[in-house]
Parts: C-alpha cells; sequence; structure tokens
C-alpha cells in the first residue's frame, strides 16, 4: 500500500548548479521517475512544506545560503518526508564531509566528480533497494 499509485518513484534534486540539475532530471526521467529540481535549500523545504512527497532526495552539500546538511536536518527535524530515502550527491569526498553526513543520517552518499549520470542512477537504485531490504 504506496503512497504513490503508479510504480512510477518521485526523485527530488537540490543543487544550486542548474546544468548538472538539468542533466540529471532528463537521466532520470528517461528511467521513469518522477522528477523536480529545486536550485535551493530554501526552494526544496518549500517544495516539502507545501506537501511534495518524494521517495527520494538527492541533495548537494555546497549551496548559497542553507546548506544540504542543515536542510537534511531540518528534513529530519520537521519529519517533512520520513519514508524519504535521502542521499548526499556532492563533490565533497572528504571524510569530514562523509561524518557529518553520517551524523544527519543520510542514506546514501555519491561523489559528483568520480561519477558519471548513469552510475548515480545506479547507485540510487541500489542504495533504495538495500534501505527496503
Amino acid at each position: 500500500m504506496s503512497e504513490n499509485t503508479t510504480n512510477q518513484k518521485k526523485i527530488l534534486f537540490v543543487d544550486d548548479d542548474t546544468f548538472l540539475l538539468d542533466m540529471y532530471t532528463l537521466k532520470f526521467s528517461k528511467a521513469g521517475y518522477e522528477t523536480k529540481a529545486a536550485d535551493s535549500s530554501d526552494n526544496a523545504l518549500k517544495l516539502l512544506r507545501d506537501g511534495y512527497m518524494p521517495d527520494v532526495i538527492l541533495v548537494d552539500i555546497v549551496m548559497p545560503g542553507m546548506d544540504g546538511l542543515d536542510m537534511v536536518k531540518a528534513i529530519r527535524t520537521e519529519r517533512l518526508v520520513p519514508n524519504a530515502v535521502i542521499i548526499m550527491l556532492t563533490n565533497q569526498g572528504f571524510p569530514d564531509d562523509i561524518a557529518r553526513s553520517k551524523k544527519v543520517n543520510v542514506d546514501g552518499y555519491i561523489v559528483k566528480a568520480t561519477t558519471i549520470p548513469s552510475e548515480v542512477l545506479t547507485e540510487v537504485e541500489k542504495i533504495c533497494s538495500s534501505k527496503k531490504a
């Protein structure tokens, strides 16, 4: 009994790089996902607070204003999407960034610089499957 009446997963991309947003939304749309993009943490939080319920949220860490980790903290604190899989999709691959991400209970961590879009898609599907298991 899923809230999503079709089999199509909803995914939200949060990144201030519009080129990357376009590239990932296209890649995931072609793979059958219903995609939405937000170019800032504030815009993403507004979408979620207005009732958008994605199955998966991919978040960059470094963004102007509120960074991705603070955004995830807000999502968790406000219980905006309690069942969503939240994955950091960022160029920040330092152990400190990964440790900070674990503190806010992200479900996965993908480094953009070392991953092409098709690998991101595969990794997202792997993380989602392992969370259901």
